[in-house]
């Protein structure tokens, strides 16, 4: 497989504080199941660009997300940084329609942003822990194609092209769950690349896997991107962020404190806090 080298769970349960403003969100858990029996393609659904405004999130009268404004256009490899509960995970859930916002609102506005199947067919996420099913590496992306109304053949055909790109063909048979942890993070992207959705959203994809396995995931990451889908994830890896980011979003105990393109950001960072961040400094 060619490598690309690039330049440079559950949900918690809520129980929101009232908040100024009604919260917005389209419900996606329900579009899903609608798109997955109407089984469309995801090319060209024009969902971007993402819009936050004012977003908070409040669990048990706190507020983990205060004030959320950001705008995320289409083409671009946006990075959330910050220190451990910094929220990024939250937002990152947040913005794929796993959690709704207690206030504030989120927002597709592209042509298809108002239509919630289409919201739903284009955009996927991969966790940290991938969730796989009990099932043969095969399996677990049949299952996703014949959810979309993909016929046997076809599925078949394209699930095998998706396990070569990354590297799995030989795995085809084997139980999922039995993969390596960077096996399986290479099944999940296989899964979410299948149906080539506009947004990717990942969550600390390559945490706790070695260089290689790493570069490897990498690797496909960039090749969705040049193949057009928007990526934003979220990392540890200084290294890795400044490999892979054109903007960085940086957050702080819940706050966004910086939206700036990456260069910027590693150069010159604008706050106290993500300057402590960069030297590795501990912040309460």
């Amino acid at each position: 497989m060619q490598i690309i080298r690039f330049p440079g769970g559950r949900r918690r349960q809520e129980q929101p504080l009232p908040a100024t403003g009604e919260a917005t969100l389209v419900p996606l858990a329900r579009a899903r199941r609608q798109a997955r029996r109407a089984g469309a393609p995801q090319h060209g659904a024009g969902i971007l660009p993402l819009v936050l405004e004012d977003v908070h999130y409040i669990v048990n009268r706190v507020a983990l997300l205060r004030g959320i404004s950001f705008r995320l256009p289409a083409g671009r490899r946006t990075v959330v940084l910050g220190y451990n509960g910094a929220g990024k995970s939250l937002l990152l859930r947040l913005c794929h329609g796993l959690i709704a916002p207690s206030g504030g609102q989120v927002r597709w506005e592209g042509p298809a942003g108002g239509d919630a199947q289409a919201v739903a067919r284009a955009q996927a996420m991969v966790f940290q822990r991938p969730v796989l099913l009990r099932r043969s590496v095969r399996d677990n992306l049949l299952f996703v194609l014949k959810g979309h109304g993909v016929r046997a053949d076809e599925a078949h055909s394209r699930a095998m092209e998706a396990l070569k790109i990354c590297g799995l063909e030989h795995m085809a048979q084997r139980p999922a769950r039995a993969l390596s942890g960077g096996e399986q993070q290479k099944l999940a992207l296989a899964r979410a690349w299948l149906l080539r959705p506009e947004v990717l959203f990942l969550d600390e994809p390559t945490a706790a896997l070695d260089p290689a396995a790493t570069l490897e995931l990498e690797g496909l990451i960039a090749r969705m991107h040049e193949e057009g889908t928007t990526i934003v994830f979220s990392t540890h890896d200084m290294a890795q962020a400044r490999r892979m980011a054109d903007h960085v979003l940086f957050m702080h105990n819940g706050l966004l404190l910086e939206d700036v393109p990456a260069a910027q950001f590693f150069r010159q960072p604008a706050t106290a806090e993500a300057r402590a961040f960069l030297a590795g400094e501990l912040m309460p």
